[in-house]
Order: structure tokens, then sequence, then C-alpha cells
């Protein structure tokens, strides 16, 4: 499905700890259309591993450089950090279906033409680092349309399940991919390796070509590409449970991205194997990371301690990575490494699922995967220029040693959300009164909200309207203030802009449950007789058509 070999989409979401167990586990795959499209992903995520372990292969062929083999991974990496964010839009704005198939068609292209030129002799570092960011590329506008269809195919019972078996069938191809591609290299070469990748391709493509998408139907236009980016990266920043996993996912991975950069040459240099031996490295990560995902639902090992022993764990084998020259040793080295990293995957995309509502749920992930893949890249180069200038030994000794530190660090200072928020639209925010019908554009609004305080419940007053205020300007509010009546000291008015009437309809669209329960905390502290009474201002301009008795009361 056009991933990368370390594609963070092979968690399942959820609202509890990470890795508890779920009741039909294989439910999804009754679903013919779940089915078709879990194969289909297997086969070209499969295509992908192969791709990459010949690229990984071919670089160390093409220059020696540690440098420039490190930057096969970073290559891989860059476009979706970024990338994300844009696609994370588009996911939430057009049809995913169609989406996902001009991107898997593009893909297609992208590995005839690594056949082509490995075939006639023509590739050169520069141009295998341009095709391979084209193809990290395509997979960047894949991975948020990819997961954030999935609840369309399946029922919301049995998510969980669809996303854990999709986790399965990722980690299946890590364990096949790497080995089949060794083996391809080995006996009929690099081309025939991206030949591979490039048919692999079709499947997605024919999948989606022949599932009808219901169609989705809105009482609001969709939004458009700049204002959902806008709306994704102000969501992200306003969420704090959100900071809180990308703060932790960043440590992690920044430090974990050293084996995964050097490991060809860790491979070739250090091991002194063979591109078949390259691919069972690669397939001994795939499998314990299978192994991983197979023991987790029954370890029941809650997130605080998943992340911070997959941490230890993760450091533990690039230190040994750094120090051992036996094959057999390493591959078991790094067996281990895939349990820690689908413990840690998993955990963090849990937490992340967990804090995103429907409605920015493939830019919130967009912003996760622009993190994820950024430490990557970052960690990657890095890694990369240390192994260059000091040697592989010192870049790994120095990574194991950072990613231990970090990871204790961040274990004591940043804790995971606990994911129980429920976050399913409320509606209860009642359509703003009008008049007459208010163009869409017309702006800004100015919603004012008139409270009646106990001079006693000031400042817990105040200090639960300022936490909605958070929420308020995480869902695209501005220009938010509470003010205080000069001449009665019991009336109190809280006030917020948003960008046009449009804006505001999909406000009230946004408001979750978890919203509605702190908005009714603070209207407790409200002592009138009937709720607190809201208006609604619009912007005025004479070029304007006027709007008759605009602006009356109506309650929350």
């Amino acid at each position: 499905m056009a991933t990368t070999r370390t594609d963070p989409s092979d968690a399942s979401p959820g609202s509890g700890a990470a890795g508890s167990a779920a009741p039909g586990a294989w439910a999804p795959l009754r679903n013919r259309v779940f089915l078709a499209i879990w194969l289909a992903a297997l086969v070209s995520n499969t295509g992908t591993w192969v791709r990459d372990v010949a690229s990984g292969w071919l670089m160390t062929d093409l220059s020696p450089s540690p440098l420039l083999v490190s930057l096969v991974q970073a290559a891989t990496t860059l476009p979706v950090f970024l990338l994300s964010v844009p696609a994370g839009a588009l996911a939430d704005i057009v049809d995913r279906r169609r989406l996902l198939i001009t991107v898997q068609s593009g893909l297609l292209v992208v590995g005839a033409a690594l056949t082509l030129s490995a075939h006639l002799g023509l590739m050169s570092p520069g141009l295998l680092l341009v095709l391979i960011l084209v193809a990290g590329a395509g997979a960047a506008l894949s991975g948020p349309a990819f997961q954030a269809i999935v609840p369309e195919v399946v029922g919301r019972g049995e998510l969980r399940s669809a996303v854990a078996l999709n986790s399965l069938g990722l980690n299946i191809s890590r364990a096949i991919g790497p080995a089949l591609g060794g083996l391809i290299v080995a006996t009929a070469g690099v081309a025939a390796a991206y030949l591979f990748d490039a048919i692999s391709y079709l499947a997605v493509v024919g999948v989606f070509l022949l599932w009808r998408r219901p169609a989705r139907t809105s009482d609001l236009p969709p939004e458009s590409f700049l204002p959902a980016m806008r709306a994704g990266l102000r969501y992200a920043a306003g969420s704090r449970a959100l900071g809180r996993v990308l703060l932790r996912a960043g440590g992690f991975f920044l430090f974990a991205s050293a084996y995964w950069a050097l490991l060809p040459l860790i491979a070739r240099e250090r091991l002194m194997v063979d591109a078949a031996g390259y691919g069972v490295l690669l397939a001994a990560i795939g499998a314990g990371a299978v192994a991983g995902a197979v023991a987790l639902p029954k370890l029941k090992l809650p997130g605080h301690v998943l992340v911070p022993g997959g941490t230890l764990v993760t450091a533990l084998v690039t230190l040994v990575l750094a120090l051992v020259q036996d094959r057999w040793a390493a591959t078991g080295a790094l067996a281990v490494a895939g349990a820690a990293w689908i413990a840690v995957l998993t955990t963090l995309n849990v937490a992340a699922q967990s804090t995103l509502p429907d409605w920015v749920r493939a830019r919130g992930l967009a912003v996760y995967l622009m993190v994820f893949f950024g430490a990557m890249t970052a960690g990657s180069t890095v890694w990369g220029l240390v192994a260059q200038s000091a040697g592989i030994e010192v870049a790994l000794v120095i990574a194991a040693i950072g990613g231990s530190l970090a990871g204790l660090a961040l274990a004591r200072l940043v804790k995971l959300p606990a994911g129980t928020d429920d976050l399913t639209p409320s509606r209860h925010w009642p359509d703003p009164v009008s008049a007459a019908p208010v163009p869409g554009d017309r702006g800004p609004v100015l919603v004012s909200i008139a409270y009646r305080i106990d001079p006693a419940d000031r400042r817990a007053f105040l200090e639960a309207v300022h936490e909605l205020a958070r929420i308020r300007r995480r869902d695209g509010a501005f220009g938010w203030r509470v003010l205080e009546d000069a001449e009665d000291p019991t009336r109190f008015e809280e006030i917020f802009f948003a960008a046009s009437w449009l804006e505001h309809l999909r406000h009230h669209r946004r408001v979750t449950r978890a919203d509605a329960d702190l908005q009714a905390g603070v209207n407790r502290f409200h002592k009138g007789d009937t709720p607190p009474a809201v208006r609604h201002l619009v912007g005025a301009d004479s070029r304007d058509e006027p709007l008759p008795a605009m602006g009356h009361d109506h309650h929350d």
C-alpha cells in the first residue's frame, strides 16, 4: 500500500491501553470489501519491502559512503514529513477512493522508472535518491487516506480489530518482503526486484476500482484545501493530549532511526553478508514485529510500561549491533528489536487515535506521521554523518545512550493520554438563529455568551472558562476574551470570533461530548433562571446586503 519500511500505521486504534484484547479479532475479514483491501495491501506492502531492500543494497554498490546509504532511508521518510499535513487535508475533503487510485497508479509508474533505470544501467546515486523521494511522496499521500478509509469499510464495533488486522498484514509483509527482496536481488538482480514492486501496485488499484464507495453527504459544503490544512494544524497545536503523544514519538524515533538507516552498512561491512543475508536481517525485524503483535494482547501491559520498556530494549539492541560481528547474534537482536518496535508503535498510535475526533482524524494522523517521519529523516541524516566521520560503531553507541536517556526523561515528564474522552459529536449546540439566510462567506462572526456568576465563584468560574477557551481556539475560534461588567459584578461575558458564518457552523459540528461536559462544568456556575444567552453578530460592510433583525438571543 505504498508504505515505507517504518510505517507507523501498523497499530490498532482504541481508547484503552495498548495491546488490550478485543472480541472478534478476525471478524472484519468476513467483510468482503475489507478482505479484498487487506489482501491487496499485503501484496503491495510486500512489493514495497522488496523495493526497499533493492534500493538499500544498490546504493552500497553505487557508493560506499555512509551518508549516501543513510540518505536512502532519509529520502524515503522526508516526503512523508513534508507532505503529511497536505495529504491529511486532502484525505478529509476529497473522495479517498479516487485519491488512492490516482496515487497508487503514479507509484506504479515510479516502479517502472526504477526498473528501466536499473535494467539499462542508467542508475546513479542522485537518480536513485530522486526516484525514492517520489515514491516517498506517494506513500505520504496514501497514508492518511488509507488509515481514514477503514471506518468507512467496517462497522464502528469492528474498527479496532480492523486496524489491528492491518497491523498484522503489514508485519507479515515485513517478514516476507525483505527475505524475498534479498532472494530476488541475489538471483535475478535489482531490476527484477523493482519490477516486482511495480506489479504489486496493480492489486491495490484493481481493488479500489472495483469498490463502489457509498456517497457521503453533509449539510455543509466541503472545506477548501488551505483552510482544511490550517484547521488540522490548529487542532494539533491546541490538543494537549495529542501534543504529549507527538513529544513521546519524536523522542523515540529520532534515536531508533539509527539502526534502520545504517543497517545496509552493518550487513555489508560488519556482518559480511550478501543481499540475501541483508534480506534475512530485515525479515528478522518483521518476524519479531509479528511475534510482538501476537503477544501484546496476551501481555496486557499498559502504555506507560510498553513505551519506556520498548525504548530501552531498542537502545540495547542498537548497542549490541555496535559491539557484535556475528550474523546470527545480530539476527536474533534484530528480532527482539522488531518486537520492541511494534510495542512502542502500537502504543503511540493507539494514543494518537484516541485523541482525534472523526472530523479531523486524517489531518491529526497526518501530523503524527509528520513527526514520525521527520524524526526518522533527521535521525537518519544525523547518524549517517556521525558514521561517516567517526565510524558506524560510534554512531550506534551514541544513539543507544541518547535513546535510553531521552526515553527515561520523557517517560517521567510527559505522560501519555489515557484515551478515555468521548470524542463523538455532541450536536448539543443549536444552529445559530438568524432572521434571514446568512451567506457562508460573511464574516467575521462575533459570538457572545452572557453568564451570571456568584462573586464567591468568580475564581473557579474564570479557571473553568479559560480551559473552555482552549477548546474553542482548537476548533476554530480566535480573539477569545472573557469580560467582567464594571457596573454589575455578577455579569460576565465570554466573546470569541469565527472567520466566517460557514466556519462557525462547522464549529458547531465539531463539538464533542467531552467538550460538552467541559462546557456543562462552566455553565454550572451560571445563576440565571435560563441558560446563558448567546448572540451572534456578523461583520457588516457597505457592499453587503442587509440582514434584518440580526443578533437575536437564544440559549445553548
